[in-house]
């Protein structure tokens, strides 16, 4: 079958032509539709215009016009990875090529498998380049939220004061992170950037736990409800505040008050960190989709 490309300039052309199929799949949709709902919003986000590289969004029709694929390419991080929803396998081989007769440079993909390893070995093949596994991530929904029991402390949304201690944080996650699951990234791209954290501490999208002292030992952040759908992260406790339940208790208290709100609630692990993966099977989150990060070298 062949299937038509359709690339489209902004995040409201996008929703306009996409609308239907991130509705049918909100919960494989959310980091595409919190994105597209962010970049409406305020206008923040995208490639910055000094790395050389446009931006796009995409639809992919069937011979019937029906859209039965979508992606993105808005990533503010080098190197601007773009990033596929499920699509047929034959749209994402046409997609590399298509990019590469763009001269379009990508040096790494991300989203839903098998759509970016179709991707990626079509790009490096293209190319004459190989492709290598960064990280496999799996989408989760919350199905039945189940109570991680008393945690000593409190959870409280946070304030302005935080922004220093936030920022610090979700800088320190990537390599945190990337260590719990066995790899070495000394470097990984910062996750936030201080006037995003700021923004969504002004929103209350972000929530610290303290001691019974008021001293801060976790921050999990979430996106609101795109579709019905809210997505949890980043969730981060600094090393020497682990093995005392922050991370469940806040987790679970965040979920809850999205859930009292009317959303479903997701989140992604990376699938080789087995301490995430158990903390969250154990609140009742269960697996929904598998993803990756493909780097093409």
């Amino acid at each position: 079958m062949t299937y038509l490309l359709e690339f489209l300039d902004t995040p409201t052309n996008f929703f306009a032509a996409a609308e239907d199929l991130l509705a049918a799949r909100p919960v494989e949709s959310t980091v595409v539709a919190s994105v597209a709902g962010r970049m409406m919003r305020d206008g923040t986000g995208g490639i910055p215009v000094e790395a050389g590289i446009a931006g796009w969004w995409l639809v992919v029709r069937d011979a019937a016009g029906d859209v039965v694929g979508a992606g993105m390419r808005t990533s503010p991080q080098a190197p601007y990875p773009p990033y596929l929803l499920d699509m047929p396998v034959e749209a994402a081989a046409e997609l590399a090529r298509v990019l590469y007769e763009r001269a379009e440079p990508v040096s790494a993909v991300n989203g839903a498998l098998p759509a970016v390893e179709v991707f990626a070995t079509t790009f490096a093949a293209v190319t004459g380049r190989s492709v290598r596994l960064g990280e496999r991530m799996r989408l989760h929904e919350l199905v039945d939220l189940i109570d991680p029991g008393p945690v000593a402390g409190r959870l409280r949304v946070a304030v302005a004061a935080d922004l220093d201690l936030v920022h610090r944080w979700f800088d320190a996650f990537g390599v945190d992170a990337a260590a719990q699951a066995g790899r070495h990234d000394p470097h990984p791209a910062p996750i936030e950037t201080r006037e995003s954290v700021a923004r969504r501490i002004a929103a209350g999208d972000i929530w610290i736990w303290e001691t019974a002292e008021g001293v801060p030992v976790h921050a999990t952040g979430f996106n609101p409800a795109s579709f019905g759908v809210a997505r949890i992260g980043p969730v981060y406790t600094p090393a020497e505040h682990r093995g005392h339940g922050y991370a469940a208790a806040a987790v679970a208290g965040i979920s809850r008050r999205l859930l009292d709100d009317g959303a479903r609630v997701c989140l992604f692990t990376d699938i080789a960190n087995a301490i995430s993966n158990g903390i969250y099977a154990r609140l009742g989150f269960r697996a929904v989709v598998e993803m990756a990060n493909l780097v093409i070298e």
